[in-house]
């Protein structure tokens, strides 16, 4: 306690003298991303010197090992470099405030043991955080603060680092932080142009405070849905790209409406087949006739036979039922008739090219094709078909015997024989006589 008040005299001193009273809520550096930022790598915490005004604060991360900086420490802030040396003779004086190898005290003066003082240390000197922390707990000091290595000499940009220890380090039961290279020279020259002094050594009071955010709390239970939610989001993500693609590839299978909507349909009048123009809606309602009113009207005088027309393909009129429902058509069905000259139940024939397949139920043949290029394969289909019927007629011509004459037992050939196939009957009139 007695150790606490000459800090505090100094600290209420400064205070009164700065034109706004201080607050250690507000010397903490204000930050949008911490609470993101701290759920993510650990809290932050700030290195503020208090013995000025304006209060000037460094944004720090405190370390993985040692003591936690639960409550905010208050001390003289020192360089191990300005009263203590390597204890190995032979070895060189370190460039730089490292903290390590093994220190010893040098000169008259050093920090008093019974207040609360704070090393400051630089990374680098080959050694680890750990390392330089455990000697400076060993000087006595209460706390550490590790300034990050000239970038251009390390090849690390100048940031915040986490500081991890590769071995086991319970021994270690002091705080430590780490701040950045350039804040780290700033603090070094601010304490060798200062004028307070302890003990003979130059210092600045320092305050190092720490940032916990309220989703801190929250972190394990975040992680635990996350852990628990991650195998069904990805299924869930796996299904829906699935779902996505079996759309598109049943998307292309699909005939498009207007396509379907501008083929030909017909009625049925119970005679034969009334044509429609491809235009004409023909899922409008067909007006109904008054039949007492239309019976006392004399008939119309009968029309004319129309001119003779190359019909439709021979078997279209032979068409007296749907393939899709297997029923015969009645007279007022209206019917569409797609481009391979098949003809089914309008209604239902347009449900299946647009919500199926593009392709006729009977000969698969793709609707949103056109009509030539159908025409145009259906020539050569005739011709490979005819020269296969001739191979086979040719390979089935009887080769009459060489050994064969008129006078033998057998049979003489005859010219009608010669060009006997497949098709020529097996008994003639010569064999009858």
């Amino acid at each position: 306690m007695r150790a606490t008040l000459p800090l505090l005299s100094v600290f209420l001193s400064h205070a009164a003298a700065a034109p706004t009273p201080l607050d250690i809520a507000s010397v903490s550096i204000k930050s949008e991303r911490s609470w993101l930022w701290g759920w993510a790598w650990g809290a932050e915490s700030t290195v503020s010197v208090v013995d000025r005004a304006p209060i000037l604060s460094f944004a720090s991360r405190p370390a993985a090992f040692g003591a936690e900086i639960n409550d905010p420490i208050l001390g003289y802030v020192i360089p191990l470099s300005a009263f203590t040396v390597p204890c190995n003779a032979s070895a060189a004086l370190p460039a730089s405030n490292t903290g390590c190898p093994r220190l010893c005290i040098a000169g008259p003066h050093q920090p008093d043991p019974s207040e609360t003082w704070i090393a400051l240390v630089q990374r680098g000197g080959g050694c680890e955080f750990v390392k330089k922390v455990r000697e400076a707990q060993r000087l006595g000091a209460r706390a550490v603060v590790v300034g990050g290595q000239d970038p251009a000499i390390s090849g690390y940009p100048d940031a915040l680092v986490n500081m991890f220890s590769p071995e086991d380090a319970s021994d270690v039961h002091i705080p430590s932080t780490f701040i950045k290279y350039s804040d780290y020279i700033h603090l070094f020259s601010l304490i060798a142009n200062s004028n307070t002094s302890h003990n003979g050594l130059r210092t600045l009071s320092l305050l190092i405070t720490a940032e916990y955010s309220a989703w801190e709390w929250y972190s394990p239970i975040i992680t635990f849905v996350v852990i628990l939610l991650l195998p069904s989001v990805l299924t869930f993500i796996t299904l829906l790209i699935h779902r996505v693609r079996a759309a598109r590839a049943a998307q292309r299978d699909r005939a498009p409406e207007d396509v379907v909507h501008g083929l030909p349909w017909r009625v049925w009048t119970g005679s034969g087949w009334e044509k429609h123009d491809a235009a004409e809606d023909p899922y409008a309602e067909t007006p109904l006739v008054d039949v007492a009113a239309s019976s006392s009207e004399p008939p119309p005088p009968p029309t004319p036979p129309a001119e003779p027309t190359p019909g439709p393909l021979p078997w279209f009129d032979t068409q007296v039922e749907c393939a899709i429902c297997l029923s015969e058509f009645e007279r007022g069905d209206k019917v569409r008739v797609l481009p391979c000259h098949h003809i089914f139940h309008l209604a239902e024939v347009d449900e299946w090219l647009i919500q199926r397949k593009k392709l006729c139920p009977v000969c698969k043949a793709d609707v949103t094709q056109p009509l030539a290029a159908l025409d145009a394969l259906a020539p050569d289909a005739d011709a490979d078909a005819s020269a296969n019927a001739e191979d086979e007629d040719a390979e089935l011509v009887p080769i009459p015997a060489a050994n064969s004459t008129p006078g033998s037992g057998s049979r003489a050939a005859s010219p009608a024989n010669a060009n006997a196939t497949e098709r020529t009957p097996l008994l003639t009139d010569e064999d009858d006589s």
